[in-house]
């Protein structure tokens, strides 16, 4: 049975929070909301739950995944970053933007895209998002809650809850979600690429 919690979209409850990191570590699934669009999340190292991640959302492996990361200096540690990307990431994080970027070794290798070796990384800003990060201590690894054959993404909680069932653990409900997702910018080539348009503004990059 899918547990459904209601966290204040601005000042979420911290029992619910550590409740949802001990389900996490324990090898969980959990939609929750960020600044963008809902997502589902999973622990960054449980191989068991990324597997059932990828068959939820019908994703293989040349599907960029994303890690969710606390702040600009928690990407370091998983992204090689030069210093004219790191200007562009200071300036557009925290935001709705997933920038690609060349995995480093602390990122296991079933994360990375096979060919490629680069990772999504994205800085949330909305509070739910950030107090569970911070509880957790490491990025969590996510994707758009975007169900195979539809068009934009799940944003009402409670029709998450009754359309996925038992496929997902935990949703945290702070509210309706965006219909748009993040953009996305490849950085681990010579030059920007935009490769989706959401919420983030493109024209920076293009």
């Amino acid at each position: 049975m899918t547990q459904h919690w209601i966290l204040h979209p601005d000042n979420p409850q911290p029992r619910l929070l550590k409740q949802a990191a001990e389900r996490l570590k324990s090898g969980e699934l959990v939609v929750m909301p960020t600044d963008a669009s809902y997502v589902l999340v999973c622990h960054i190292g449980d191989k068991a739950a990324l597997e059932r991640l990828r068959r939820l959302r019908d994703l293989d492996e040349n599907h960029h995944l994303t890690l969710l990361c606390r702040d600009l200096s928690e990407i370091g540690t998983y992204a090689k970053v030069d210093n004219p990307v790191f200007r562009l990431l200071k300036a557009h994080t925290p935001g709705a933007y997933t920038f690609i970027l060349p995995g480093t070794r602390e990122v296991p290798k079933r994360l990375l895209h096979p060919k490629k070796q680069s990772i999504g990384i994205r800085v949330p800003s909305h509070p739910v998002a950030l107090g569970l990060l911070e509880l957790m201590g490491e990025p969590l690894l996510s994707t758009t809650l975007m169900m195979p054959g539809d068009s934009e993404p799940m944003n009402d909680p409670e029709d998450i809850v009754e359309r996925l069932g038992k496929r997902v653990d935990v949703v945290l409900d702070s509210g309706h979600g965006s219909l748009v997702p993040t953009t996305v910018i490849d950085l681990s080539e010579d030059s920007p690429r935009v490769m989706r348009v959401g919420l983030g503004d493109p024209a920076h990059f293009q």
